[in-house]
């Protein structure tokens, strides 16, 4: 049946598909990184960026299709996390402004929206690469403008972006030789294809299949993920330039450090020249950017004259694929190596908290904390191990830190203690890390920053007991924020959501749990979900693994 127009319904179940479908398909995105490293997991993070899309058209109340359009590119935009989740939300923010003044839309205003959001996310690249996404979009809204050349319907116009999308995907390996030589596709491309694709079933009411499984029609070229993973092996460490993923949001006019007018090319040149894999966008309210560099702080100092740092991202790329090398790699002997300058070590206890805080540039992680305090003794083995000129320790929890300071004095290296008392703390300080720095500089920065964060923990009381007029109650669950307890409840979620109650202020703006050992992604949720009665709130949910308390909360 022929069809041609797009109204609000229709519209709405293209974006609610394609979220659902590029989420099942996640997995498989993340399996096709590979090049330089990862930076971050592709289709976690067009997933999770399509989601606050969605999330975005859901809540709207309009029955304007330009208007939900304008909805979807500021959730996308909002949400974009990585560098294909930035591009993603720039073809849409094209795509919007394309139809922003249409109530329904017709063959023609979908394939000039496809096509006008491809001319934005090129421009938004400072150095556009073709074998990418920018290349799949392309593909994509050429076939879409010559078949409307001779169709007024909808769905085949759909259809000729999903199928010309296609087209482009199995291009990218020829022109980008790294895909070519490990013979896989571009993975934010594939993720882009998997959102066109949920765009076509939403549209006709088709559905597909909801899992992606590689045939030789849609794939000659693609091979397994342990086929992938040895890419990481064909390139050294010392051939990234540029060691931090860096990216930050800014809010415009917010409190910002200079007088001087928000000027985005002007941000953008200062920034490729520090940098590289640029990108930066805006719109009225907010700053998105997405760069290479090894000075994260100057990203954050020239970000900061425009408005106030809503969020802020760093991953060490260095540290990333050496840890992806040495998984492909056999064991062997430890071989003496060069020192390096510095070693930021930290005391956790689980895998999920230990690959956080490596994201992050720690270079060392204790195994410890709350009920298995590291001695001083293994404080002072780290530090000699690390083979640097100087470290930074950073102890986590109350009870270490006196162990942490004896430390200091039993081994040849000048080394300082940044004096974090919580998860939190910990990975909030390390924002404030600057490889470029001084020892006491960074101590003093890094310090400065552990009382913009909140911390909150959620664990079980083992006894009955009253602390400053609270009855406690055994098994039940307790809510400690900054080492104060503050909440009692027999459920986990209410007794979590009293403690964050507690915590949230009208300066808050970003919320982040991590899910212990004795914690569910389903509760998590839930929690998050509650979240949505307090206004312009991110919420960030991460598996940290920890013992002892089901949830760590930071409020920032």
């Amino acid at each position: 049946m022929s069809k041609e127009l797009i109204t609000k319904k229709e519209f709405s179940d293209m974006v609610r598909v394609a979220s659902h479908r590029l989420e099942k398909n996640a997995k498989f995105v993340n399996s096709l990184n590979v090049f330089p490293v990862p930076d971050g997991d592709t289709g976690t993070n067009m997933s999770l960026t399509i989601q606050s899309g969605f999330k975005s058209v859901n809540e709207s109340e309009s029955d304007h299709v330009g208007t939900l359009g304008k909805a979807l590119a500021k959730g996308l935009l909002m949400g974009a996390r990585g560098n294909s989740g930035v591009i993603t939300s720039q073809i849409f923010r094209g795509f919007s402004k394309s139809i922003e003044e249409k109530d329904t839309l017709t063959a023609m205003d979908l394939a000039k929206a496809f096509d006008d959001g491809v001319k934005t996310a090129y421009k938004a690249v400072m150095k556009p690469v073709e074998g990418t996404i920018l290349t799949v979009a392309r593909f994509g809204a050429d076939a879409g403008m010559k078949k409307v050349e001779s169709t007024d319907d909808v769905s085949e116009v759909m259809q000729a972006v999903v199928e010309g999308a296609k087209v482009g995907l199995e291009k990218t390996p020829s022109l980008l030789p790294v895909l070519k030589e490990v013979g896989v596709v571009d993975s934010g491309g594939q993720g882009l294809v998997f959102i066109y694709e949920g765009f076509l079933e939403g549209l006709t009411g088709q559905s597909g299949n909801e899992e992606y499984i590689p045939d030789e029609r849609d794939m000659t070229e693609m091979v397994n993920a342990s086929h992938h993973q040895s890419v990481q092996g064909q390139f050294s460490t010392d051939e990234i330039k540029n060691g931090y993923c860096t990216e930050m949001m800014v809010k415009i006019g917010e409190n910002p450090t200079s007088d001087e007018q928000f000027d985005n090319e002007k941000l953008r040149n200062y920034l490729d020249g520090i940098g590289d894999s640029l990108i930066c966008v805006a719109d009225d309210e907010v700053i998105k950017v997405h760069v290479h560099t090894n000075y994260p702080y100057k990203v954050w100092s020239a970000g900061r004259k425009y408005g106030s740092l809503v969020k802020i991202k760093i991953d060490n790329m260095r540290l990333q694929h050496e840890t992806i090398v040495d998984e492909d790699e056999p064991v062997t002997e430890e071989t003496n190596q060069e020192p390096v300058d510095y070693a930021v070590i930290a005391v956790s206890s689980g895998e999920g908290l230990t690959t956080l805080f490596k994201s992050l540039g720690v270079t060392h992680v204790i195994s410890g904390g709350q009920t298995m305090n590291p001695s001083t003794n293994d404080i002072v083995d780290a530090i000699n191990k690390s083979n640097a000129k100087r470290a930074l320790v950073l102890p986590n929890n109350g009870n270490i830190i006196m162990a942490a300071k004896q430390a200091v004095d039993l081994v040849d290296i000048p080394v300082a203690i940044v004096a974090s008392k919580t998860i939190s703390q910990g990975m909030t300080a390390m924002l404030s890390f600057n490889p470029e720095a001084e020892l006491e500089d960074n101590k003093e920065n890094m310090e400065d920053s552990l009382d913009t964060v909140k911390s909150g923990q959620i664990t079980q009381a083992i006894r009955d007991t009253e602390i400053d007029g609270l009855k406690i109650t055994k098994g039940h669950y307790m809510g400690i924020v900054d080492g104060k307890i503050l909440v009692d409840d027999e459920d986990i979620i209410d007794g979590t959501e009293k403690m964050l109650d507690k915590m949230i202020d009208e300066d808050s703006e970003v919320i982040t749990i991590l899910i212990g050992q004795d914690g569910t992604k389903a509760d998590a949720e839930k929690i998050a979900d509650y979240l949505d009665k307090y206004s312009d709130l991110e919420t960030e949910i991460h598996q940290g693994d920890q013992p002892v308390y089901p949830y760590l909360i930071s409020v920032e």
